[in-house]
């Protein structure tokens, strides 16, 4: 039997991993001093056996270490050159920074960025766009400040919130932010900042702080968001609406909107009115651009939805309901392991000519992480490999006495 390109002489799991650069992983350990009172359990190491424990789901410990175990005539293939016991991992978990794996996950990002951009958002406005959102994870004890009211019993579980911002032309985080989840988000909006001079940011109306929003449009960055239902401002001059606008733009003004001491202080915007017949449903949004068309500003907030996306993926494929470890630290460094699983997953599935869906790619290469397969060549064609076996084996048998022992071996 002929040599099959379907099969690889390393685990699947190897493959995937082959976007780590060791030499950059040994240089952000030496930043953070993270391999100080270290004798085995390096930053590699532990960064391996997280993606595993994300990869394959497991759900403590525990898990983890059995299924090292069951594998162990592979670690060697992974970089892994002996077995850690699950006190030194759950202490790793604890003294070893999150800050290393948000640094591990920030330069696997600037790598391989531009082969994440979407070539068919050829709109610039689209290719500057960022969209900001937060997502919530519920914590089995009370390690951060969860939100809600206190129930009767007086117990009441934690919660960790990650503050994001994606760029629309990608489905991958650029920038994360942890915080306790009865932290408010408008708190995040500092983080803005950092974007260059004319980037485009869109994100929900939970972000309101008008002081903000003028400090924005002093930096030249244009912000997209929605009207607080209970929001007051003073119209100053409306719009004429082209006859060649969306029918659905109702209204194309300029308002202030005071804040403040006393609310002396103004902050200029635009109020656009647009009626979504597909939802029957009125949507009134702000902005701090007047270049933009109404219906462009309606399309930049619709494209918000694209982070909602991006968050159902992650707690779909990659649940965050069991933490390997009690503290902040350790609950980070999970969720990192998860976000790394996750883009690691969508740069291979970038490079497929196949069209995936991520939860099915994600749930055949969970149940073949340590196999002997080739990842790319297995997921372009899953049926191929058994196609060329039952092609060499009908070439073999074609001028035997017995044809009938084509099939014997299947």
């Amino acid at each position: 039997m002929g040599k099959s390109t379907n099969f690889s002489g390393q685990p699947l799991f190897n493959q995937i991993i082959k976007f780590f650069d060791k030499s950059e992983i040994k240089k952000i350990a030496r930043k953070h001093d993270a391999e100080r009172y270290v004798k085995k359990f390096s930053t590699y190491h532990h960064l391996i056996v997280m993606l595993y424990a994300s990869l394959e789901d497991f759900q403590s410990i525990r898990e983890v270490i059995l299924g090292l175990l069951a594998s162990a005539h592979k670690l060697s293939h992974l970089g892994l050159s002996y077995l850690v016991r699950r006190s030194t991992f759950s202490d790793a978990n604890k003294r070893r920074s999150s800050s290393v794996f948000a640094d591990i996950y920030m330069s696997v990002y600037r790598k391989y960025s531009s082969v994440l951009s979407d070539s068919r958002l050829s709109d610039q406005d689209m290719k500057r766009l960022y969209i900001m959102d937060s997502t919530t994870m519920s914590l089995f004890k009370a390690i951060l400040k969860g939100v809600g009211r206190n129930p009767k019993d007086g117990k009441k579980k934690g919660g960790i919130k990650a503050h994001t911002i994606i760029r629309a032309s990608e489905n991958v985080p650029c920038l994360i932010r942890y915080s306790e989840a009865v932290r408010h988000d408008h708190m995040f909006l500092n983080e803005v900042f950092n974007l260059a001079p004319g980037s485009i940011i869109t994100f929900d109306k939970g972000y309101v702080d008008y002081q903000k929003y003028e400090a924005f449009t002093q930096s030249s960055i244009w912000y997209v968001t929605r009207l607080k239902d209970n929001a007051l401002y003073q119209a100053r001059k409306e719009f004429d609406i082209p006859d060649d606008a969306d029918s659905g733009v109702l209204k194309d003004e300029e308002i202030i909107l005071r804040y403040g001491e006393n609310k002396k202080l103004e902050h200029r915007a635009r109020r656009i009115a647009y009626w979504d017949a597909e939802n029957n449903r009125l949507f009134e949004f702000i902005t701090n651009n007047f270049e933009l068309t109404a219906e462009k500003v309606a399309l930049i907030y619709k494209k918000r939805w694209q982070i909602e996306l991006l968050f159902k993926q992650l707690k779909q494929n990659f649940p965050l309901k069991y933490f390997l470890g009690d503290n902040e630290n350790a609950i980070e460094i999970q969720i990192w392991a998860a976000l790394l699983a996750n883009l690691l997953l969508t740069l291979i599935k970038s490079k497929l000519k196949r069209n995936w869906s991520f939860s099915n790619m994600v749930s055949v290469v969970r149940k073949q992480l340590m196999n002997y397969i080739n990842i790319y060549s297995f997921l372009e064609d899953p049926e191929g490999c058994w196609r060329q076996i039952i092609k060499e084996n009908s070439a073999k048998y074609k001028e035997s006495l017995f044809p009938e022992l084509q099939g014997a071996y299947f």
